[in-house]
């Protein structure tokens, strides 16, 4: 019985949260005890979170964070401006103050951006503290990206990458492909 008794301590200190009562019997005790305590138990059966994140003190639905990651090789609209040839069919990436959503260029002939697919917008001047739109840069985006960015104001610092691809009436006309807000 003693015997028993010490095997009994010895594997619920082996088998932690095994009850070892289970394993001390007349025919292979400890045998038992010994497999049970070498095993691994199999991996617990939980299902996978499917709800959205929630705030710890509200208990709301978190909204999701986007954080926008800053371009690289960043050029200088005003150099682009000054020498559109130079950018004729690359991509380049801006940073600059955002000024409103307009319609110009859109239908002309020689740089033909639909007005019915696309919208152009301004950013401001880097040369200059005032606000002072730089309209000789012609930028397009489509539409329907537009739309997802209607809360930009003007003054907001904004990022975009495009591609030049008219120099029409000396100007730099750029496809834009992706637009953001810098927070």
């Amino acid at each position: 019985m003693k015997k028993q008794l010490s095997i009994l301590l010895l594997l619920t200190i082996i088998c932690t949260g095994v009850n070892a009562t289970e394993y001390i019997c007349p025919s292979g005790a400890i045998t038992t005890a010994v497999i049970a305590a070498t095993t691994t138990a199999p991996p617990a059966k939980t299902k996978p979170i499917t709800t959205a994140p929630t705030d710890v003190k509200t208990g709301v639905p978190a909204k999701e964070q986007t954080h926008t990651v800053p371009l690289t090789n960043l050029v200088n609209p005003i150099d682009v401006v000054k020498r559109p040839t130079a950018y004729m069919g690359k991509k380049i990436n801006v940073s600059a103050r955002f000024d409103k959503f307009a319609t110009l260029g859109l239908d002309y002939k020689p740089a033909m951006r639909s007005s019915e697919t696309y919208i152009s917008f301004l950013i401001m001047r880097t040369d200059t503290d005032k606000n002072i739109p730089l309209s000789e840069m012609k930028l397009f985006i489509k539409r329907t990206a537009a739309e997802k960015l209607i809360d930009l104001k003007e003054g907001d610092k904004v990022q975009f990458t495009g591609t030049v691809f008219s120099t029409a009436l000396g100007d730099p006309w750029i496809d834009v492909e992706k637009l953001e807000k810098i927070k």
